[in-house]
């Protein structure tokens, strides 16, 4: 399993664009992705699941990945959060 802690530094917090651009970005790989925030986890495949939880500018967030194709993709789920300026 990889994981990946970052802070959500968007003024508007992990909103409905850049979320739906990560979810279709971890629907591409086999592994199971999951994004944790403060007590709850989600499958990052669900764009419904993400915006459920309602993620603000500074929180902190975890990304894991656990499966055949883990590594390559947090890096990609973690490029696409940074082009989306989500992430710094």
């Amino acid at each position: 399993m990889k994981k990946l802690e970052v802070v959500v530094v968007d003024p508007v917090g992990l909103h409905a664009r850049p979320a739906t651009v990560a979810v279709n970005v971890a629907s591409k790989f086999k592994c199971n992705v999951n994004l944790a925030y403060k007590d709850r986890e989600i499958n990052m495949k669900s764009i419904m699941g993400v915006m459920s939880l309602g993620i603000p500018t500074q929180s902190e967030i975890v990304i894991s990945c656990d499966g055949e194709d883990e590594e390559e993709a947090l890096v990609a789920i973690e490029d696409v959060l940074r082009s989306q300026k989500i992430i710094a």
